[in-house]
């Protein structure tokens, strides 16, 4: 019997919302009190301190919400996901404020990914027909999870470069998932997608429009983000789940599941891959992700976030499209490949050359980012007090 919806979606979404709503000014404060602020800096973009305690916010609210859920909804797989992410919630929060070796992180992360492996069974098995292979061996399967999982969470965590970018991401792989969860039957994970929107929602909002309530989600919540979308992916992906059953064989789930990962995913590889070709480590901080070079060229920072977000979501679109017309599996996942490489090492050099040469296509765009302030303008200043009313 199907979970009803309002136990699935509208009451685990509107508790998470509520209770972020209220703890997020009591954590802003705590964090000025305390001085766990992100201090500017040559790479950072923001010009004054800025708290960074808004991944405890957002996991309060998860967490919380699950646990109300707990009572009427089977969600026996969760617990180890929750540990997963106060793990996570940990290491972030300590990074944000020791800073901590890359090095440690990893190893973290890797005894993360295996607790969710060995201790919740969460592990990517099967390719669901994808070059003819169905479902492989265990032991070949641990490792592709490692490093699948490992890759996503630092995908997400690198993302976090501009006010409301890897939160405004997050809630829509979340939506795509969840819908997905929740066409498929899969009730667990539907409530992990609702509570987590409605976890970002309200620090999104102060994020993006607050000025005395902005809070930046720090390290600690773009890991704790990065571990419930790593649980998406290898959900949908794993051997037996709900929906490998509900789908059907035309539909690619590898080539959807990379759609939605696409921009942290292929901006992630193509900046490492500059850093070791110039000769430095792949885990040095720099200016050079796509969210910079938007920046650069006059951008705000919403409407760097808008033009990411609906890249990534159009992406997802031209996936869906193919899968419509009949694509095959390995040419659904060439395409997402294709047009992932396209609108990450493409868009991105496309964009470098011109801000080298300083052409009219060049000048166009810093007019056009210019008039896109939206912080210049009468509403968003109304909204900005509103929300630092909230």
């Amino acid at each position: 019997m199907a979970t009803p919806l309002c136990y699935t979606i509208i009451i685990p979404f509107f508790t998470a919302l509520l209770l972020v709503g209220w703890i997020h000014p009591r954590l802003v404060k705590i964090a000025l009190l305390k001085n766990i602020v992100d201090n500017p800096d040559a790479r950072k973009l923001q010009r004054t301190p800025v708290p960074v305690l808004g991944g405890v916010a957002v996991f309060f609210g998860v967490v919380i919400a699950i646990g109300c859920m707990s009572s009427v909804v089977d969600c026996s797989g969760l617990p180890v996901v929750i540990m997963a992410m106060m793990a996570m919630l940990y290491t972030g929060t300590m990074d944000d404020i020791l800073s901590l070796s890359p090095g440690l992180r990893f190893v973290i992360e890797i005894v993360v990914v295996l607790l969710l492996i060995f201790v919740g069974g969460y592990c990517i098995d099967d390719f669901h027909g994808l070059w003819n292979i169905g479902r492989f061996s265990y032991w070949c399967a641990v490792p592709l999870t490692v490093v699948a999982a490992v890759g996503i969470i630092n995908a997400i965590n690198l993302v976090d470069g501009v006010n409301g970018l890897s939160s405004g991401y997050c809630i829509m792989a979340c939506l795509i998932f969840g819908t997905l969860f929740f066409l498929a039957g899969e009730a667990p994970m539907t409530i992990l997608a609702a509570v987590s929107v409605g976890a970002l929602i309200p620090f999104f909002l102060h994020n993006v429009f607050g000025k005395t309530s902005k809070m930046f989600i720090g390290d600690g919540g773009t890991l704790v983000m990065g571990v419930v979308i790593t649980v998406f992916v290898i959900e949908t992906l794993r051997s037996g789940s709900a929906c490998g059953a509900y789908v059907g064989p035309e539909v690619g789930l590898i080539p959807f599941s990379l759609a939605v990962l696409c921009i942290p995913v292929f901006d992630t590889l193509r900046v490492m891959f500059s850093r070791i070709l110039r000769g430095t480590s792949p885990f040095r901080p720099d200016k050079t992700h796509l969210h910079h070079m938007f920046i650069s060229l006059g951008a705000s920072h919403a409407a760097t976030m808008l033009a990411i977000v609906l890249l990534n979501t159009s992406v997802v679109f031209c996936w869906w499209a193919l899968m419509e017309a009949g694509a095959s599996l390995s040419v659904q996942l060439y395409a997402v490949v294709g047009m992932g490489l396209l609108v990450t090492f493409g868009l991105y050099h496309f964009l470098e050359w011109h801000l080298r040469h300083r052409t009219r296509l060049l000048r166009f765009m810093r007019r056009l980012g210019y008039r896109m302030h939206l912080s210049r303008t009468p509403t968003f200043i109304r909204i900005q007090k509103l929300v630092d009313r909230l």
